[in-house]
């Protein structure tokens, strides 16, 4: 097998969400990802949209590697079935594993640990620390109320419209995936990582 010429850091929740949508688009994109010869990478758990995204890259033959700390593994959440599995001690160092390896990264429907990780990833590159692409995946407009505040927080002058402008918003998982594609060809910068 050819190594990927794109990598993908999902950031997605343990849990399905109530709405069957959420998990369809996962597998939606987990086969387009794989299709398209790319790599996931993720937090490494077999539970929720975490397992089913992993599995879908797996089942149409693609890589995944996956990073999480020992104390999940220690509840049996880890997915083994990965192409690699990487055990970390702490967050950061999972967070920062996962950035490194990643060409883009996207949210899909989650709880807090998906916000925490989208915003910081998002700060980072604020910060100059990377310019990758970055999406948020708004299924069956889970995010719209967030999509509304951010606005709001460019209107109340908390954020400017140019760095609101760099979340790449999509309900559609291909549509969304072949846009951080094509965008991650353009983020030349190199990473650095150090301050964090």
């Amino acid at each position: 097998m050819s190594l990927p010429t794109f990598s993908l850091c999902v950031y997605c929740g343990s849990r399905p969400g109530m709405d069957p949508a959420f998990a369809d688009a996962a597998r939606t994109l987990g086969r387009h990802l794989a299709r398209a010869g790319g790599l996931l990478i993720y937090g490494g758990g077999r539970v929720g949209l975490m397992g089913v995204v992993a599995d879908a890259v797996l089942a149409e033959g693609g890589r995944v590697i996956g990073v999480i700390p020992q104390t999940l593994m220690d509840r049996e959440v880890g997915h083994r079935g990965l192409t690699e599995l990487h055990v970390v001690q702490t967050m950061h160092e999972r967070k920062r594993l996962m950035a490194e390896q990643a060409d883009a990264f996207l949210a899909l429907p989650g709880g807090i640990g998906t916000f925490e990780e989208l915003f910081e990833v998002w700060t980072w590159r604020q910060l100059g620390y990377h310019d990758k692409p970055i999406g948020l995946l708004n299924v069956g407009g889970y995010y719209d109320k967030l999509a509304a505040f951010l606005a709001h927080t460019v209107e109340q002058g908390f954020l400017s419209a140019a760095q609101l402008g760099v979340l790449e918003v999509g309900m559609d998982p291909v549509e969304l995936l072949q846009r951080l594609m094509h965008q991650a060809r353009l983020a030349t910068a190199s990473d650095d990582y150090r301050r964090i």
